[in-house]
């Protein structure tokens, strides 16, 4: 199944969630804001979320300073 993060072209397999998709990178789940379709969708939602063929994932990452 092919999807979009980032604005780049992901294959993954079927059955995939927001959960699996971003522990199997390098963000940081606390630090992360998930996207999917220009809807933000919130961490208690990742796992029963399932991605479907076309699907536009953003990974948006805070980083502090001081």
């Amino acid at each position: 199944m092919k999807i979009t993060v980032n604005g780049k072209a992901v294959e993954t397999t079927e059955g995939m969630d927001l959960h699996r998709l971003v522990h199997s990178g390098k963000a940081d789940p606390g630090r992360v804001i998930l996207v999917l379709n220009d809807g933000v969708v919130k961490s208690d939602r990742w796992s029963l979320t399932v991605l479907s063929e076309g699907d536009r994932v953003e990974l948006v990452s805070f980083v502090g300073g001081g």
